[in-house]
């Protein structure tokens, strides 16, 4: 590595240089700092004008030196005037500008594990807002840890700005750059193909967080981070034992990111899993006995996060073969969780309003939608309007027995909180394949109402309460709540890994 200075419109720009990659790299770390395109850069170096596929060990950088760049920040394209199309005549590109439908993300080579994590985190916004508040700090040394996840949440920020600002596909090459140098592991080559390794999607989601978590803190050193407060719960946890009676529990509170999913035979649902995690015998030693002896340990949630992460034990190591091999059990999962039973009873008491307010509301809406759905199959029956007027007071009388309460004053102070125990889906990372070093990673994302461009309607288009964007690294497309409920696995098809549960809005 070697530290430049940047010189664009009177400002210098202080920049790691890796000279074992190509000049493009280069210009879009430059891109990320002053929002001036590649195909807009006109960088001098020493032999003439940097290009694209410059070899950048070769043009002699020194440490400190001081380069200049010349070109403007261009205007974003205009849409062109197009005729009106109908959706079910028009192409998948035609559907995709019709509907706004976001950017992908460019596969660089097995990166697709990334690309899918960075959708879903991308459908946080309150992790956005931290990073456009974010200023990178120049104290710390070019080479330290710190500096690096620096690096890391600026390229993010830059990252999450062109996805929103481009209409096609964008590659991420600064920011992997950047958590291939925090996390060397993601660098791995494959020995068999000579290119880059497949990785772990979790592993990836986790150290951008750990990474995030220490980098998007407050202002203030006792305020907590945007990762620990939106997304981050506490557990706490009791160890006891049967065999000795006579020793206390101990008894252990700690702060959690996610809940995992054990799989096994026993489960089908992901409340089970949950359960299974929670709960367990651990043999460990006795100091009353002096030996080792079981313990029951059994954990339960004291603060739930407004984002939920739950992870899915699906790999695990099968030495026959020298592979992490994959459990591709059927393991539903739902649109709605609720999970109060995971935590302690003074929470679930602190909960209970919200969380019967909730189901009020639910139940409203179900009504609603039961009643114009029946209203769509009998407008033209007299019959079936009176019947429907019928339904609509019904409605109307729900609606009012959905009392207002009174928030509990910790949870209403804890913001960031998850105050009902009830969560709803937004984002789902699936994995495809047998084995965790092959396959494929695909990223799920919930289109929020109101919010992009217009749903799908029209002759032959399937009914959905939510619509969803499907990240197939560049290839965006839309699906059904249906379609989402089918990535539960039992076969060789996309199966769900990694959930991001959302706390249900008190309306």
């Amino acid at each position: 590595m070697v530290k430049v200075q940047v010189k664009w419109q009177g400002k210098k720009y202080p920049v790691d240089v890796d000279t074992a990659q190509p000049g493009e790299v280069f210009k879009m770390q430059l891109y990320s700092l002053t929002n001036v395109s590649p195909d807009r850069q006109k960088i001098l170096v020493k032999g003439g004008q940097l290009k694209d596929d410059t070899d950048m060990s070769t043009i002699g950088l020194k440490e400190n030196a001081v380069l200049m760049m010349m070109g403007t920040v261009g205007e974003l394209p205009k849409a062109p005037e197009t005729q009106t199309k109908f959706i079910e005549d028009m192409s998948e590109n035609e559907v995709a500008q019709a509907l706004a439908i976001p950017a992908g993300l460019v596969n660089l080579g097995n990166t697709c594990y990334m690309n899918a994590t960075l959708q879903c985190l991308k459908a946080v916004p309150e992790l956005k807002q931290a990073l456009d508040k974010f200023k990178s700090s120049s104290s710390s040394g070019g080479g330290s840890q710190t500096s690096v996840q620096n690096k890391v949440a600026s390229s993010l920020k830059a990252l999450f700005d062109q996805l929103n600002e481009s209409g096609e596909g964008v590659p991420p090459m600064v920011f992997l750059h950047m958590l291939r140098q925090m996390s060397p592991k993601f660098g791995e080559m494959d020995p068999r193909g000579g290119g880059y390794r497949q990785q772990d999607a979790e592993e990836c989601w986790n150290e951008i967080l750990t990474s995030l978590d220490q980098t998007l803190g407050s202002s203030g050193n006792d305020e907590q981070s945007v990762v620990e407060k939106y997304m981050s719960g506490t557990m706490v946890t009791t160890w006891k034992s049967d065999d000795a009676s006579d020793e206390s529990p101990t008894v252990n509170q700690e702060k959690f990111r996610k809940l995992d999913c054990h799989i096994d035979s026993s489960v089908n649902y992901v409340s089970q899993g949950i359960h299974k995690g929670l709960e367990q015998v651990i043999e460990k030693r006795s100091e009353t006995l002096g030996r080792n002896a079981d313990f029951k340990v059994v954990s339960r949630i004291a603060r739930l996060p407004k984002y939920l992460t739950v992870a899915y034990n699906r790999f695990f190591w099968k030495a026959s073969e020298s592979v992490e091999a994959k459990i591709v059990k059927s393991v539903k999962f739902p649109l709605d969780l609720d999970v109060s039973e995971f935590c302690t009873p003074e929470l679930q008491a602190k909960m209970r309003p919200a969380k019967q307010y909730l189901r009020e509301l639910e139940d409203k809406k179900a009504l609603e939608r039961k009643m114009a759905k029946r209203a769509k199959l009998d407008k033209d029956n007299d019959e079936g309007s009176a019947n429907n007027k019928n339904v609509t007071e019904d409605a109307e009388m729900k609606s009012e027995d959905a009392k207002p309460f009174e928030l509990d004053a910790e949870l209403k102070a804890d913001v960031g909180c998850n105050p009902s125990g009830v969560y709803e889906l937004v984002g789902i990372v699936t994995h495809i394949g047998r084995t965790a070093n092959s396959g494929h990673y695909i990223g799920w994302v919930r289109k929020e109402k109101g919010i992009g461009g217009p749903e799908p309607s029209g002759k032959g288009i399937p009914e959905t309460q939510n619509w969803w964007y499907k990240f197939d690294d560049d290839n965006v497309s839309m699906v059904t709540d249906s379609d989402i409920l089918r990535l539960c696995g039992g076969g060789d098809w996309h199966t769900a890994y990694v959930t991001l549960y959302r706390a249900k809005n008190l309306e």
